[in-house]
């Protein structure tokens, strides 16, 4: 158990008007046993920094320390790193001096005599609230379950050696009606909850785990007017003709999010001397309006510059390409341990995958010019995954293989891990996947389901990652994630195309109960947008399609737009939607005839010889059972046509 934020909220109103001496020296030297009557050395403005640091920095990538007390409208909410030897100093040798045995310039301190006359009086009638102090001192600290509100204190009395005088004359000990329930919660209150009641210090990092929530593109792309695009929080589905902009859409909204271009970077059009090319986004964290960026081509420098600083980070980034590629981008190892030293202009550096490195591994240059290895690769994180006597991550794995697998009835079945193997001339133990014939080395295995088996693997690998990275550096885990997935049915069979999108929407599930993930989808396949039928949610989803428009009598451009979610049932009613436009779900040859039957068929006098020729085509390219030959059929025979 923790202690809850909504009790902490109630704690940081209760200490307000209690001057920062008894949060902060009187508890350091209490917990040193500092003596009554005469002195000893200690390091009281070292203790001091230390207390802080401990107690008063629940921000811990920043500098300032948070003042929990609040005297006066003139005081600083938040405390630099000098103030034990500045603020606390002056307090303790000028407001507080009698309550010391202290000689200027040394180390020596010990309490007065009568200090508890000088602690009482400038506490001027309001005493210190011990409960309250205790929660805010031990709110990251977990207690077993069946912990009392009163053991909470009494840990705070035994810690800080509060004697029976000053328990009576310093302290109020008062316990709150407030129930267990409303003191106490499961998990524990982390920095992005605490700091909507303690604002955030004045050298404040951006805020963490953003997704995109909005993407402008001005002066380049398939669009001259413009594009704009509003991504739903879950799934973002975008439809639409070759060529018209759907994976070059990813990649803008990957480069608004990572920092940089996952494949070549877009380039402006011949007009931009006269309008800027821009790039503008907004990523969205908890708050509920982030600050949107724009960002404008360099014509000089003939590149995009990098934004100095952002409101709001993105969660973790997992970019499937088309071609087999993958980028990664990491909060906790692209953003924090980046080259650049400055916290707030960092250069992200995500991880870009080609297709043999997600099976080989990536090296990059380390100390030295020394290789070292950011990711083994798929090949060998399998075995060592499944060699490992904790199965956890494998098991994992294999969840998610599983939950992405093809559907029951499909032939291949579920993507099951088999016994490792070795194939001539290498000698590596290679990953094998089970089929109803035998298991099959993984190299070997079909195109579809060699890039099913590389999604899981770069969504789980780079989850796991991201848990050791944030671990190391002392980090909450993300609670956020961004999957974009271009050609989601690139090599798949009808029947699993029909099955993956669901199945990767829920995949969160396997990885961690408290993960959100916003998928940003482009496909060509009705089976894939029909399939999510059941589960769509308009609050949630939405569906985009971009198309040619005619601007005027002369000039075409790209548009997209948000088209309601329909559900049409049968695909071949998906074919004919506005999300891919066929005007019949046939063969173009049958299509090209029935138009000239159905012209035929509006003449008042139809030529017969016509309506014969039309019969014998449409008997070349229709199928016996076609719903068209009952209509056709009726008026053929009226014309004179024997079948």
């Amino acid at each position: 158990m923790f202690i809850s934020i909504k009790a902490l909220g109630s704690a940081l109103k209760e200490l307000e008007q209690i001057h920062t001496f008894y949060l902060l020296t009187f508890l350091v030297c209490k917990e040193e046993n500092l003596p009554v009557g005469e002195t000893v050395s200690i390091r009281i403005n070292h203790l001091e920094t230390e207390f802080l640091e401990k107690y008063f920095k629940p921000d811990t990538r920043s500098e300032y320390f948070f003042r929990a007390s609040k005297v006066g409208m003139g005081k600083k909410r938040w405390l630099d790193k000098g103030f034990a030897g500045k603020g606390s100093q002056k307090s303790r040798t000028t407001t507080f001096s009698k309550a010391f045995l202290h000689d200027r310039g040394t180390d020596l301190w010990g309490w007065a005599p009568d200090y508890l006359t000088t602690l009482r009086s400038q506490l001027q009638g309001k005493l210190v609230p011990a409960f309250w102090l205790s929660l805010w001192l031990y709110r990251d600290r977990e207690w077993p379950e069946g912990t009392l509100k009163k053991d909470v204190i009494e840990t705070f009395k035994r810690q800080f050696h509060i004697g029976d005088v000053e328990r009576q004359q310093l302290f109020n000990w008062a316990i709150p009606s407030m129930s267990q329930q409303e003191v106490f919660c499961e998990t524990l209150v982390s920095w992005q909850d605490l700091k909507s009641i303690t604002g955030s210090p004045p050298d404040a990092l951006p805020e963490e785990g953003g997704t995109l929530s909005y993407l402008k593109l001005t002066g380049v792309g398939p669009s001259t007017k413009g594009i704009e695009f509003y991504p739903a929080e879950r799934l973002s589905l975008i439809t639409g003709d070759n060529g018209l902009g759907k994976t070059f859409l990813l990649e803008c909204a990957w480069w608004a999010m990572a920092g940089n271009w996952a494949g070549l970077p877009a380039l402006p059009h011949g007009h931009v001397e006269k309008e800027n090319a821009s790039i503008s986004f907004t990523i969205s964290g908890i708050r509920p309006v982030s600050k949107a960026i724009r960002i404008t081509y360099d014509i000089e420098r003939q590149e995009w510059p990098t934004p100095p600083s952002r409101p709001t980070i993105p969660g973790l980034l997992v970019y499937a390409r088309v071609d087999g590629s993958f980028s990664v981008w990491d909060p906790a190892r692209d953003y924090w341990l980046a080259s650049n030293n400055t916290k707030q202009n960092r250069n992200t550096q995500p991880l870009l995958f080609k297709t043999d490195q997600v099976w080989e591994g990536l090296k990059q240059p380390g100390p030295g010019g020394i290789p070292r290895s950011i990711c083994n690769g798929l090949l060998a994180d399998w075995i060592t995954w499944q060699r490992q006597p904790d199965q956890l991550v494998f098991d994992t794995l294999k969840k998610v293989l599983k939950r992405l697998s093809p559907p029951s009835q499909s032939d291949i079945g579920i993507l099951t891990p088999g016994e490792p193997t070795r194939i001539p001339f290498d000698s590596r133990e290679i990953p094998t996947i089970r089929h109803p014939y035998g298991e099959i080395p993984i190299v070997h295995a079909a195109a579809g389901i060699r890039r099913i088996i590389a999604i899981a693997y770069l969504v789980v690998w780079a989850w796991i990652e991201h848990k050791v990275q944030s671990r190391l550096l002392r980090r909450n885990t993300e609670r956020r994630m961004v999957i974009l997935v271009d050609e989601m049915e690139a090599h798949l069979h009808p029947q699993w195309q029909r099955a993956i999108l669901p199945a990767l929407l829920n995949v969160s599930d396997d990885l961690s109960k408290d993960l959100e993930i916003q998928f940003l989808v482009a496909t060509h396949s009705p089976l894939v947008v029909a399939s999510v039928e059941p589960v769509f949610d308009n609050n949630h989803d939405a569906l985009y399609h971009l198309d040619l428009q005619r601007k005027d009598f002369n000039k075409i451009d790209v548009q997209l737009s948000q088209l309601p979610f329909i559900r049409h049932g049968q695909v071949n009613s998906w074919l004919m939607s506005d999300a891919f436009g066929l005007r019949m779900a046939r063969s173009l040859e049958a299509e090209e005839v029935i138009e000239k039957a159905r012209a035929l068929q509006e003449m008042d006098n139809p030529n017969p010889a016509e309506v014969r020729y039309v019969t014998e085509r449409l008997t070349d390219v229709l199928a016996i059972d076609d719903e068209f030959w009952p209509r056709w059929v009726y008026f053929a025979e009226k014309n004179g046509v024997t079948f």
